[in-house]
């Protein structure tokens, strides 16, 4: 009997210049894995009825993008340690009784730079530039990698020190503002949304050391990137942690880890 196959969706507002239909394609003819995957544009007010429908429809689980990462971690049922850790989620997995919540993007940033950019964490000094969602989605993987301080900053010191406090468990781990940042880090990333206005977060040029990595990608560098090259160090834009985290959560769904390298570079020549 052909059953049809297994069906999942990114779900965002907006939605349509979501490249993970295109890298779940791949990842499915890679792993021969019967699937689709569409994107479903949710009303701003209505991501649980989209889920909930797209659940009554037999969907098997969905990627989840802005403004929905905070409605999808109330609409869980379950939650993993980093999807708790991260206060948001950007994957579900459905079951019969059950909606799971985790979250992907931090352990797909950490393995873009350990094991694509073979720089490892363990040990280092690294700086986190924001406080945001997309900060703290990334704390608790960049903490498991055991290095040596991590430094939260943000234009407004409380907001990173209130960061800081949650995680406080977890490793060494202290804030700051932008200005009073002291000492050379090895790894900067950039988790501030500067890059999309193509402006700086003011750090002092002295904290850059061996590595920086911004979270945002584009065909050209970005502003964050041509300052941390111009003072020294290797940079690296944020379309693997797209392509890692996408790959972590066919994991979640499927039990089986795609390979990320040939579909990152198919994504960094259409750029």
């Amino acid at each position: 009997m052909n059953t049809a196959p297994d069906r999942y969706v990114v779900i965002g507002n907006p939605i349509a210049h979501s490249k993970s239909p295109e890298i779940h394609a791949r990842f499915a003819a890679q792993t021969g894995q019967r699937l689709v995957y569409d994107r479903l544009l949710a009303p701003v007010d209505g991501f649980s009825q989209a889920v909930r429908d797209f659940i009554r429809e037999g969907g098997k689980g969905a990627n989840v993008t802005v403004p929905f990462k905070l409605d999808a971690h109330a609409l869980a049922t379950e939650l993993t340690p980093r999807a708790k850790a991260a206060g948001a989620v950007n994957t579900l997995k459905f079951d019969a009784d059950a909606i799971l919540g985790d979250n992907t993007d931090g352990v797909g940033m950490v393995t873009d730079i350990v094991t694509n950019a073979g720089v490892a964490m363990r040990g280092k000094r690294v700086l986190l530039l924001g406080a945001g969602g997309a900060a703290r989605g990334v704390i608790l993987p960049i903490l498991d990698e055991q290095p040596s301080e991590l430094v939260i900053a943000n234009r407004t010191e409380s907001k990173a020190a209130e960061l800081a406090s949650l995680f406080a468990g977890h490793g060494d781990i202290a804030a700051s503002n932008f200005e009073m940042l002291q000492g050379q880090f090895d790894i900067v990333i950039n988790a501030t949304s500067a890059s999309l206005a193509d402006d700086l977060p003011p750090i002092p040029a002295s904290t850059i050391g061996a590595f920086a990595y911004d979270m945002m990608y584009g065909k050209e560098p970005t502003v964050f990137m041509h300052f941390a090259s111009t003072h020294g160090a290797a940079v690296r834009d944020g379309l693997g942690m797209l392509v890692e985290q996408a790959a972590e959560a066919f994991f979640v769904w499927r039990g089986v880890r795609p390979d990320t390298a040939p579909v990152y570079a198919e994504l960094r020549a259409a750029l």
